[in-house]
């Protein structure tokens, strides 16, 4: 006769498939915070260079001048990036301000929505993918 006994995992032991999962959405989330943030750069510098890069649709309450924006992008796609690079690279700050800053990303793209409103939708859905990987992946440390 066989017996069948569940094997006891350690406290705070993850299943290998649900660790796999988280990893590979935190790799993908660093990633798409990078690209996202290069994107961002160089929709800042073409919304600094010239004012008339990006069409608004109608009036909007949120209304700043294009090259306001231009820099909102800078800033915000350079801070992105690093971000994402520390994601990548495993820093503990990174989720945390990840996290932060993909609100803030989400937030800079629904006031943006008048001038690009098919990125912006794609920029906010990025957002919360990222939001959701990062606060959902485990943590990679071992416990002995």
């Amino acid at each position: 006769m066989t017996q069948h006994t569940a094997s006891a995992s350690p406290p705070g032991a993850t299943h290998p498939k649900h660790s796999t999962w988280a990893t590979g959405g935190t790799v993908f989330a660093g990633i798409l915070m990078m690209v996202s943030g290069v994107i961002g750069v160089l929709n800042g510098i073409a919304g600094i260079a010239a004012d008339d890069v990006y069409q608004r649709v109608g009036t909007y309450v949120y209304e700043f001048s294009l090259t306001a924006w231009g820099w909102i992008h800078l800033v915000i796609g350079v801070l992105v990036a690093i971000t994402g690079w520390g994601i990548l690279k495993g820093a503990d700050w990174a989720r945390g301000v990840g996290i932060g800053l993909a609100a803030l990303y989400m937030i800079e793209y629904f006031m943006f929505l008048p001038y690009a409103p098919v990125w912006s939708v794609i920029s906010i859905a990025i957002g919360v993918f990222v939001m959701w990987s990062l606060a959902t992946s485990a943590r990679t440390t071992t416990t002995p």
